[in-house]
């Protein structure tokens, strides 16, 4: 058989030639058609999403694509609703819904991903949309239809939901997941039993990714970086308020979007390497109103500092480092915020931005240890910064 040249080959036909040679070629044939797909989907976003049905259904039939079916659940997972709300959805095959509600980064409400999971299913069964239509039987048809996947939904967080979402629809949920889920809403307590933990914080960070945002989860909770979260932990909502890219990277930018004494994690992706810096403050960064400092230590120029026991700063080796990254906690608790001139400042120094560039030196030792071991290597140019307030529920 002749060397096929994929670089001529448009997306669909590479996925008819995958599709014809799943046992003839080799598996090296494979590897690199995969890649060369997964390079086309980079490249060729809008055609991706007018496809994605199709694409991953075709994907999931291949045994030998799993590189490319994790790179499709992955590339859904961090950009769901698109995906979700097509009006192809409901064609989606079960195993590939399966795949992404099993997933813990799947980053969207759960009573959205509830939602679309019963409007799949009535599709499947070929019911009405009509629920008054509905008798015994449509019921029964429903729950053999969803059985397998309803069990995959995160029912703790549809807890404020349970009177219009779940109780309608009680005739198709197990009977065990059902009364648990019942009584616990009732009660205002958390489920007795192991029901699948929330889902990872969802940061809808073009910087991170969801495996870096739970290590960061657990920090801020003082846990272990990979310490595995249950249902009793806290949850957490991330709201995007300042992206670098959109709303200009300086540092009144930074202070117009990032204003209040509110929990918010600043995240920075820097242009001379991969390395991603950031940092927690459990009082924001900037405060006009209120000065939160025990020993009311300002500067001349009316700079300030804020009280807190709870920031932290960090790095990562590139957006998706599990094992390398590095921590440091405030350690002057009085000198946790530095409010000035800068966009923001942990520590006076420990990490700050000043317009397009990140400093993190810890000249002045207020958090545990230095980021930046380079010494010769002063700042770093910033390629792209968000904001989020931090929401415990």
């Amino acid at each position: 058989m002749g060397e096929i040249d994929f670089t001529k080959q448009t997306g669909d036909n590479i996925l008819e030639l995958l599709i014809a040679s799943d046992e003839l070629l080799l598996e090296e044939l494979f590897k690199c058609a995969q890649d060369y797909l997964i390079h086309l989907i980079e490249k060729q976003q809008n055609w991706f999403r007018r496809n994605f049905i199709f694409i991953v259904n075709t994907v999931f039939k291949l045994t030998g694509c799993k590189k490319l079916q994790d790179y499709c659940l992955e590339s859904i997972c961090a950009d769901p609703l698109p995906f979700i709300t097509s009006k192809n959805f409901p064609s989606l095959d079960e195993d590939v819904l399966y795949c992404l509600l099993k997933r813990d980064d799947l980053h969207v409400e759960e009573i959205v991903a509830w939602d679309c999971l019963i409007k799949w299913g009535i599709e499947q069964t070929g019911l009405s949309n009509n629920r008054a239509k509905w008798d015994n039987e449509d019921y029964e048809a429903l729950k053999k239809t969803l059985n397998q996947l309803i069990p995959l939904i995160r029912f703790i967080e549809l807890y404020p939901d349970f009177f219009d979402k779940i109780r309608p629809y009680k005739a198709i949920i197990p009977i065990n997941i059902y009364k648990e889920v019942e009584e616990s809403y009732h009660k205002g307590t958390l489920p007795k039993n192991t029901f699948l933990s929330p889902r990872a914080g969802k940061i809808k960070s073009e910087i991170i990714k969801p495996k870096v945002a739970k290590i960061i989860i657990n920090w801020i909770d003082k846990k272990n970086s990979n310490y595995n979260r249950n249902v009793i932990d806290s949850q957490y909502r991330f709201n995007l308020i300042y992206r670098g890219s959109r709303d200009g990277i300086n540092n009144l930018s930074f202070k117009e979007n990032c204003k209040g004494l509110v929990a918010s994690l600043v995240l920075i992706k820097v242009q001379q390497s991969n390395k991603i810096f950031g940092g927690y403050s459990s009082i924001g960064f900037n405060s006009n109103d209120i000065i939160i400092n025990n020993n009311n230590d300002n500067d001349n120029n009316n700079n300030y500092y804020c009280f807190s026991k709870n920031n932290f700063i960090f790095s990562f080796e590139n957006s998706e480092d599990i094992k390398n990254m590095k921590l440091s906690r405030v350690k002057n608790f009085s000198k946790a915020i530095y409010c000035g001139a800068s966009g923001f400042n942990f520590g006076h120094g420990s990490l700050y931005m000043n317009n397009q560039k990140l400093y993190a030196n810890n000249s002045h030792g207020n958090y545990e240890r230095y980021l930046n071991i380079d010494y010769s290597h002063n700042y770093f140019n910033i390629k792209e910064i968000e904001t989020f307030l931090v929401i415990k529920r």
